[in-house]
């Protein structure tokens, strides 16, 4: 029953995918026969006009699986219908230069330029209708797993933001860890899916294979040494299982390849953000007269020490009475306009030139202070290990934590992505950036008390 539900699943989001690519596919087609292709000197005929359908087609699929335009059912409508928006404006913005070039006359580009607005503000539109109507049907044909979480000794809030998801998972019974195995197991026999929320190792083994035997979908929170082996590489060289965990990071060609694409990515931020780092240059000084830029230590790669570059957000001398502490979310060090900017991660634009001066790449672990990096060591040891490779202006905690995410679940990102470490997850997490910029929780900061939540 578990198998053919699952496959009924793939098969919806198979099917919303497809139908997401071909409404965006036949709106370009229709806009591009009814007002672009006449523009030409010669226009397409049908195999022509095809070839430009199918580029639009295959560079939309590329940019709405990027953004997680995909992910109905899977992630929140909010996602998926910002994926899908942030899609749509590159791929038509990219179509409309492509267009004003094979068109060649500047008297025509106002006209080319309002048909590709008038597209993607219709993309954006038809696109919330068919991502909400998709989600709400998906969420109508599967109900959501009912759950049993076995919980360990350490307190944490997982089956809460589990819970919060009650279209996907409802956990109805919690067992602890300390209960008798075969109480779990007869549990274990009850329920669609099992949550196996910080358990000793052994006895998450044991929980696995039970669940394995009985066909039943396990969640777990990995541990650090999970994370390290995941991308181990399969070796047949003897009569024995063999894996090989390299933990070398990016191979020489490929870190080549990430310092050529910051280079080239800095600049183009640089020289696109200027004018707006000029009028948020003037905003800030003439708020309160003080510095525009704000710098501070910070460790990269090798715990290599560097001054960060930002747009100041807080008073001047901000933790001169405090010492180094984390922003709060109701921090009255923060001035209006610092608010403003930090909620729309404008501050951060300045790193651009960190990423060309070397100190730091696109993607990658934010780049702590070393007095907090070192208080974080005192609590996870391993909080050193993030630390071999480059801090980053954006990395996998950054897209998929919050600023008040818990240390050890940053330090548990920040090492999928050292394991997972290539160019095309770079390239990924840069587009998923650029949707976290819409999500208000992933700007929320630590609690009054300055404690991580």
């Amino acid at each position: 029953m578990n198998n053919r539900m699952e496959n009924m699943k793939r098969l919806y989001r198979i099917i919303s995918n497809i139908v997401i690519t071909m409404v965006v596919t036949v709106m370009f087609a229709f806009v591009w026969e009814k007002w672009l292709n006449v523009l030409l000197d010669r226009p397409f005929l049908t195999l022509g006009g095809t070839t430009m359908i199918v580029i639009y087609m295959v560079i939309a699929i590329f940019f709405i699986h990027g953004f997680g335009g995909y992910e109905i059912g899977v992630s929140r409508i909010s996602h998926a219908s910002i994926g899908c928006a942030l899609a749509s404006f590159i791929v038509n913005f990219l179509m409309m230069v492509f267009t004003v070039m094979m068109v060649g006359y500047r008297r025509l580009v106002p006209g080319i330029v309002v048909a590709y607005l008038e597209l993607f503000l219709g993309d954006v539109l038809i696109l919330f209708i068919v991502t909400y109507f998709l989600t709400w049907l998906y969420r109508r044909i599967f109900p959501p797993y009912q759950m049993l979480q076995i919980h360990g000794e350490h307190v944490n809030n997982l089956d809460h933001k589990m819970g919060l998801r009650r279209d996907k998972y409802v956990i109805a019974e919690t067992v602890m860890d300390t209960a008798p195995f075969e109480r779990i197991v007869e549990r274990i026999d009850k329920y669609d899916a099992v949550l196996i929320n910080d358990v000793p190792s052994e006895l998450k083994n044991r929980i696995l294979k039970v669940c394995f035997d009985r066909g039943k979908r396990v969640y777990f929170t990995p541990k650090i040494s999970d994370i390290i082996v995941k991308e181990s590489e399969e070796l047949n060289l003897f009569d024995s299982p063999l894996y090989l965990s390299r933990n070398t990071g990016f191979s020489l060609a490929q870190r080549i390849a990430k310092r050529t694409i910051d280079i080239i990515l800095a600049l183009i931020g640089i020289i696109l953000t200027s004018p707006v780092m000029i009028v948020v240059a003037v905003m800030i000084h003439s708020y309160d007269k003080g510095p525009v830029f704000y710098k501070q230590e910070r460790y990269t790669i090798h715990k290599k020490k560097f001054m960060v570059i930002k747009f100041r957000s807080m008073i001047v001398d901000a933790e001169k009475n405090t010492g180094a502490r984390l922003a709060s979310e109701n921090d009255d060090r923060i001035t209006p306009i610092g608010r403003l900017i930090r909620k729309t991660r404008i501050d951060e634009i300045p790193q651009f030139f960190n990423i060309l001066k070397g100190d730091m790449s696109f993607v990658g672990p934010r780049p702590e202070r070393p007095e907090i990096h070192e208080e974080y060591c005192q609590k996870v040891p391993e909080f050193d290990f993030r630390l071999s490779v480059k801090a980053g202006l954006t990395g996998y905690a950054q897209v998929f934590g919050k600023y008040n995410t818990t240390t050890y679940d940053k330090l548990k990102f920040d090492m999928i992505y050292v394991q997972k470490a290539s160019i095309l997850l770079d390239l990924q997490l840069i587009l998923l950036t650029l949707r976290v910029v819409f999500q208000k929780e992933s700007t929320e900061g630590v609690d009054e008390s300055g404690k991580v939540r």
